[in-house]
């Protein structure tokens, strides 16, 4: 399977990268936003494409075209104003769930927020986040695509301990970036995530196991 993996350069989007790269089953492409951060995947041996979310839909279209996924990690990050993340976590996942649409990509794998999905739960310091996660996730789930929505509690630059646990209304809790991007991955081909969407935190069962039980 062929991947794109929009947000590649950040956190996350790095060891999804690596991962598929190690995979021997799916075929990464990096989706990179300036030449600088290219060097990074040619050390990977990993094709890159240049687009950003910030681009119209048909150009977003251009660089996911001849792929089977899309895994979508971008995000403004935390030191943006509410601008920047109503237009990069809200209208640039609405662009390329579009984009891949029209592209005939049928897998979309979307990184959210744990309780982005219950209003109750948004942390009032953040609400234009859970905002945009929220309507973002939204758009995916009335889409055509076979999509995964993936809602982490709060991320840590831990080693994965390989373990989680998943489900609804899960008790807010962290969970290494590194075990993220396994899920990420093994979500990928594993029908049980398919058309679902999950809170995810560190626990007690291996990553494959908790999967099939979604």
């Amino acid at each position: 399977m062929k991947v794109c993996v929009v947000g590649a350069n950040g956190q996350i989007g790095k060891q999804v990268v690596k991962l598929l790269k190690e995979s021997g089953e799916h075929t990464p492409l990096a989706m990179v936003r300036k030449q600088e951060q290219v060097a990074y995947f040619d050390n990977l041996g990993v094709e890159t494409v240049f687009a950003s979310i910030a681009d119209s839909v048909s150009e977003i279209r251009k660089a996911i075209s001849g792929c089977d996924a899309v895994v979508f990690t971008a995000g403004s990050g935390g030191h943006t104003g509410p601008d920047q993340t109503l237009l990069i976590d809200l209208d640039g996942a609405v662009k390329t769930i579009e984009a891949a649409e029209q592209s005939g990509v049928k897998r979309f794998v979307m990184i959210s927020a744990l309780g982005a999905n219950q209003r109750e739960k948004w942390n009032e310091a953040i609400r234009p986040y859970y905002v945009a996660k929220h309507y973002s996730d939204r758009i995916l789930e009335q889409s055509e695509l076979t999509y995964t929505i993936v809602r982490p509690g709060g991320l840590l630059n831990e080693e994965g301990t390989g373990k989680i646990a998943v489900g609804e209304n899960l008790t807010r809790n962290t969970i290494p970036r590194a075990d993220v991007a396994k899920v990420i991955v093994a979500s990928l081909t594993e029908e049980r995530t398919f058309n679902q969407a999950f809170d995810l935190v560190s626990g007690d069962e291996p990553i494959v196991d908790a999967l099939k039980k979604i």
